[in-house]
């Protein structure tokens, strides 16, 4: 991943700092989209001052969807694509039939000006849906965040 991010992630070196590495970059966010740790928490994980990271992880997030779109989110738009989306489930997970493994998580965010009880959630705190769609090889040809949280994951 760093190979294939670096393009897009490398910045320059100027005289008063050297910039942070693409592979410390990748693995800060890594971490927080995967634990959903607080910047001040990753702070001290891979010493880079919380206010860098609120801007790498944005960064690095755009440059991942940039260097992986064509290639992990692709969805089907013929027949018989989707015949062989649902073949590959059968010769690789025995289950016949299938178009795809749907699955939505809540991701937490700050209440919204003015949002009423739009964004929050049956779990008792703001979020908005993140659903996504796996295809039988583990990539995502739909994937789709933004709706609120006060709709559960199961209705988006």
């Amino acid at each position: 991943m760093v190979e294939k991010l670096t393009p897009h992630l490398l910045k320059q070196f100027t005289f008063m700092r050297e910039p942070l590495q693409v592979g410390l970059m990748l693995a800060v966010t890594l971490c927080f989209l995967a634990t959903g740790n607080s910047y001040q928490s990753l702070q001290y994980s891979f010493r880079v001052e919380a206010s860098t990271i609120s801007k790498l992880i944005s960064e690095a997030c755009k440059a991942i969807i940039s260097a992986y779109n064509d290639e992990v989110l692709r969805c089907p738009k013929t027949e018989e694509a989707w015949k062989e989306v649902a073949a590959r489930f059968t010769s690789r997970w025995n289950y016949h039939n299938c178009l795809g493994a749907v699955d939505g998580k809540h991701i937490t965010i700050k209440k919204p000006p003015n949002a009423g009880s739009y964004y929050y959630n049956y779990k008792g705190f703001h979020s908005i849906v993140l659903m996504a769609v796996t295809d039988a090889s583990y990539k995502f040809p739909y994937v789709d965040v933004g709706a609120e949280g006060g709709a559960s994951d199961g209705g988006t």
